[in-house]
């Protein structure tokens, strides 16, 4: 498990996640947005009238409820807002960020 921060135009917050989610964070998170759009249950949870709202804990819970079932992720440290990842504090900056 490694350490990415996320983001949903708030506050940034670390989460561990599987290894493969952390160095391909663009492509899961890029996923996941697609499988909102097009997933019948997806729809049903995260549409409200026309639009989609979710959270990167949204991210979170359909990584361990639909990808990594057996690698749960978990929220580490809600960091605060961080004016999307640019005044990250020295510690995180190495940190794999994605802002949704």
């Amino acid at each position: 498990m490694k350490n990415v921060i996320l983001s949903h135009d708030g506050d940034s917050v670390v989460y561990s996640v599987p290894d493969i989610v952390a160095e391909n964070l663009e492509k899961y998170c890029l996923e996941f947005t697609n499988w909102m759009y097009h997933s019948r249950q997806a729809r049903r949870k995260y549409k409200i009238q026309g639009g989609f709202c979710y959270s990167e804990a949204d991210f979170i819970d359909y990584l361990n409820q639909y990808i990594f079932p057996t690698e749960q992720s978990e929220l580490v440290k809600i960091l605060g807002w961080t004016d999307l990842g640019e005044e990250l504090p020295d510690e995180y900056k190495w940190i794999p960020y994605f802002n949704f």
